[in-house]
């Protein structure tokens, strides 16, 4: 059975200044997304189902969804505010929705097979869809991760989020720890806190940019912890319910295994508009070394 690549792509690039998820950046109009399918599909993906929100859905799948929708089987779903297990309501104030977590687990219904996570404006490179590809068919019920190198995935207009990783001898993931504001640092990085306390980094850590493999068995365990966060969090107006911390929680409880697969592959993302130039000027450059096509689809 061919697994299943979902698409987390309900964010409106608040920070990038508009729906980054469908701007251009190839030669041929392509965006990021298409890159990612285009590696996702021939690595041995064989269904995309995307996650997207109500307001965008129209033009999302008129410019993005309906050019994939005779290249592989397609599914959408919906993220609201509004979608929250029975018992629970959206507190005043609230704009946004819960975070990746329930992103995920919002696809449950619509994924009944081994399935990669991605992030819709995220190039990954077409390593880590062959290794999750690979992971994902080998019928192993471990989950797995993509592992990129911390200094090949920053920004140079701003500070971005991370999940910074210990992995094992033996390449299991240890734990993850969500730092959200990480920036260079000279040839480093530090990660600076809400109450100003900074943390230092090498540069060199193995870091999640949420490409995770997972299996069906992990809906069930989303929803426990999605309950525990909403006990905890649900009254308060931005917290977000993150994919790496549960994974660490269950890593932590011994309740999932988790191989991180490592990739030599750059990293490179719209995190803010002035990234743009430079995924243009790495995508061309990727064409003209031949791992990629002039245009993606004929």
């Amino acid at each position: 059975m061919k697994p299943t690549l979902l698409i987390m792509a309900a964010g409106m690039g608040s920070r990038y200044g508009g729906l980054k998820q469908i701007d251009p950046v190839g030669p041929n109009g392509e965006t990021i997304i298409d890159y990612s399918i285009y590696d996702a599909l021939r690595a041995g993906f064989g269904k995309l189902v995307f996650v997207i929100r109500k307001e965008i859905e129209q033009q999302f799948k008129e410019i993005v969804g309906r050019r994939f929708e005779k290249r592989a089987a397609v599914e959408y779903v919906l993220q609201e505010l509004e979608m929250l297990p029975a018992g629970f309501s959206v507190p005043a104030g609230r704009t946004k929705p819960w975070g990746t977590t329930q992103a995920i687990l919002l696809a449950a219904d619509a994924i009944a097979e081994p399935f990669a996570v991605i992030n819709a404006d995220d190039f990954y490179g077409a390593e880590g869809y062959r290794v999750l590809a690979q992971h994902l068919q080998s019928g192993a019920e471990e989950y797995a991760m993509a592992g990129f190198v911390l200094s090949n995935t920053l920004s140079e207009f701003g500070t971005v989020a991370r999940g910074v990783c210990r992995v094992s001898g033996d390449g299991y993931l240890e734990s993850v720890v969500e730092m959200m504001k990480i920036a260079r640092d000279g040839e480093h990085a530090k990660n600076t806190e809400e109450s100003g306390a900074t943390t230092r980094l090498e540069g060199s850590e193995a870091v999640s940019m949420n490409m995770w493999g997972f299996t069906p068995r992990i809906f069930p365990q989303l929803e426990e912890h999605f309950k525990s966060f909403l006990e905890t969090h649900g009254t308060e107006e931005k917290s977000e319910c993150y994919i790496p911390r549960v994974v660490n929680d269950l890593v932590a409880a011994g309740q999932a295994r988790v191989k991180v697969l490592r990739t030599g592959d750059s990293w490179f993302g719209v995190t803010y508009r002035e990234d743009r130039p430079h995924v243009v000027e790495n995508i061309n450059r990727l064409i003209q070394g031949g791992a990629y096509p002039e245009r993606l689809w004929s």
